[in-house]
């Protein structure tokens, strides 16, 4: 019987799937590390989890390397130790080094967390980016836009997805710009292209299946303009854009996961990267853990699987079924207009769930007198599946232009 230990930061919708994928796997031991005591547990997971250890922060390696240690005294040794989110990738390194449990190390689990050192390493096997610097100072940061010229980027070392992400694009943009004691950003030159995923499946090193979706817009026009609707579409094809793709996804993941794949190269990947109009593709960002946006229920619904489990069954037991695309899919994503800090009106979803018919799968309804959402993923969303892409398409068109939401 394999051990897994899985972080599990609060016992929340989307992460008690995860806990269900691993919990239903034969041969299994499920254990779980929160900061959630196991009366918060749902009971109809409670029953199928093994072990239960409640740490203050699950961000701190030394706490999950202490849990880790107890559920090998009390059930036995850990064959895994996983998560789901991005910023739990380095501290579960770290805690695996200090108990000695397969799988990613820190130097490779800092090369897809540290934005910066993943572009060095790229750079130096030949991986297309954009050209970046870090920079903790007014004066390096005019130093590198002498060298690209505006407009720039300006985010986070470790950022989550384009949280923090800025567009500077003037002199002026430049001097607003506030340089703290100990802060570093990481500024890049401005890409204009479209921007596009790649979900990859590797197992020690290998890869085994791809897919990939495009976003409309990308997301720092979505950041930029608050008001703005988007979506995210996962179609029936794999067009040339992806299949061309393919070679630099693959030197990409080579090169982050290192030398030595068989301990560090089972993971599902999320790779963001550009299209310009040249044709030529540029990497963007990679993320070892499974990608948001809804891009997880968007495979399952283009692969007719379900590919939450199929990364638990990746994660426990390096194995996975490549499945193939039947149907296209995507979502759409519902934002406010207007000031205030909450929703005060939405109007059009009637007509929109009418419009999507039978496309519409589900969605999360914006409310009247819902606070305003604190992230870009906005009040509320729908996903959709056709049996074509450009009825997907219309389908994700007829949502964001019919539902209106007005804060208050």
């Amino acid at each position: 019987m394999r051990h897994l230990v899985f972080v599990a930061p609060h016992f929340l919708e989307n992460t008690n799937r995860y806990v269900a994928a691993f919990a239903a796997l034969e041969g299994l031991s499920l254990s779980v590390i929160s900061e959630d005591p196991a009366s918060a547990i749902p009971q109809v997971l409670a029953e199928r989890v093994d072990g239960h250890y409640q740490v203050r922060d699950v961000g701190d390696a030394s706490q999950l390397a202490a849990a880790v240690r107890f559920f090998a005294r009390t059930r036995g040794p850990v064959d895994r130790l996983t998560g789901a989110l991005e910023q739990l990738q380095l501290p579960m390194a770290e805690a695996r080094a200090l108990t000695d449990v397969p799988g990613m190390r820190p130097a490779i689990a800092r090369r897809f967390r540290d934005k910066d050192a993943m572009k060095q390493v790229l750079r130096e096997h030949g991986v297309p980016v954009a050209r970046s610097a870090l920079v903790s100072s007014l004066g390096e940061l005019k130093a590198f836009v002498g060298q690209v010229g505006l407009p720039i980027i300006v985010k986070p070392q470790a950022g989550l997805g384009t949280r923090d992400t800025h567009r500077v694009e003037t002199e002026a943009d430049l001097a607003a710009l506030a340089f703290g004691p100990g802060r570093v950003m990481q500024a890049e030159e401005f890409v204009r292209a479209r921007e596009h995923t790649c979900e990859t499946v590797s197992i020690h090193g290998k890869t085994v299946w791809r897919s990939g979706t495009r976003y409309f817009p990308t997301p720092l026009e979505v950041l930029e303009t608050p008001w703005v609707q988007y979506c995210v579409l996962l179609p029936l094809e794999s067009a040339p854009t992806w299949d061309r793709f393919a070679p630099v996804n693959e030197a990409a993941l080579q090169a982050l996961f290192g030398p030595d794949p068989q301990v560090t190269g089972t993971a599902l990947t999320h790779m963001e990267w550009f299209l310009r109009n040249d044709d030529a593709m540029l990497v963007n960002e990679v993320g070892a853990r499974p990608p948001g946006v809804h891009i997880m229920p968007l495979m399952s619904l283009t692969h007719g699987v379900d590919m939450v489990r199929a990364w638990a069954e990746l994660i426990a037991f390096d194995r996975f079924t490549p499945p193939k695309r039947v149907r296209a899919a995507g979502a759409a994503f519902f934002r406010g207009q207007g000031e205030g800090d909450r929703v005060v009106q939405v109007e059009g979803l009637e007509r929109a769930i009418a419009q999507a018919g039978e496309s519409l799968v589900e969605m999360r309804r914006p409310r009247v007198g819902q606070p305003r959402a604190s992230g870009y993923e906005g009040e509320g969303w729908a996903i959709v599946q056709h049996a074509t892409t450009e009825g997907a398409k219309a389908a994700l068109k007829g949502l964001i232009e019919a539902v209106q939401v007005r804060y208050g």
